[in-house]
């Protein structure tokens, strides 16, 4: 399958590089520190959301700001050695000019700083938590993307491993793909998703002065 476009926009996590161990690792010190039982925690969607809303779902609001602080404390100290990147990740990257892609993540600018440079990846525009008054599944994230790139939201596609992450693509008017890298395909395929890959290795691209042509392997 082929499909044209002016710009890529990647989540962070569990797209480009994964972490899942050392957020898992975090937010269950996170939760214990704050007397957060295991079903209240277990209760809570992770992945894919700013940690002030997931903060926000487990705490009075007199202590968010304290908390959100706090996490984000746990996961840049965990940092080191907790990130690696997934297949397909450095070759799709090393193949796009800085202009035509970004990196729209959940996490804090701090947070997702420090990921992508454990792995080396240092991208020329970054959207993240601080950037944003309304995380995924909002589309706001990925609008910003595209302005910012100066890219029609329409020519935009969105690769994603999260259920909130591909309905806030679909709801900025672009094409998602849905990578099975924490997620079953099963929980992934519907109306949110476009197309369904294991991960970026399915991915290539051809850049040309009228854009980009993206292949995907099914």
């Amino acid at each position: 399958m082929k499909i044209r476009a002016d710009a890529l926009l990647f989540d962070n996590d569990g797209t480009l590089v994964s972490s899942l161990e050392s957020v898992h690792r975090c937010w269950s010190r996170w939760a214990a520190e704050y007397g957060i039982t295991a079903e209240e925690f277990a209760r809570v969607e992770l992945h894919g959301r700013p940690a002030a809303e997931i903060a926000a779902d487990l705490l009075p609001a007199a202590r968010l700001p304290e908390a959100v602080a706090r996490i984000e404390q746990l996961e840049v100290e965990d940092v080191a050695g907790g990130v690696h990147l997934l297949p397909g990740t450095g070759a799709l990257l090393d193949s796009l000019p800085a202009d035509r892609w970004a990196v729209v993540t959940s996490a804090t600018r701090r947070l997702a700083e420090a990921r992508l440079g454990e792995v080396g990846i240092r991208p020329g525009n970054l959207i993240a938590a601080d950037d944003i008054t309304r995380g995924k599944p909002d589309p706001e994230p990925f609008l910003l993307a595209a302005r910012r790139l100066g890219a029609d939201p329409a020519r935009c596609v969105v690769f994603e491993d999260a259920p909130a992450g591909l309905q806030a693509g679909r709801a900025a008017g672009m094409t998602t793909v849905a990578l099975t890298t924490t997620h079953r395909a099963a929980e992934l395929a519907g109306p949110a998703a476009d197309i369904v890959v294991e991960d970026l290795s399915a991915v290539s691209v051809l850049v040309t002065d009228a854009g980009v042509e993206i292949s995907v392997k099914g």
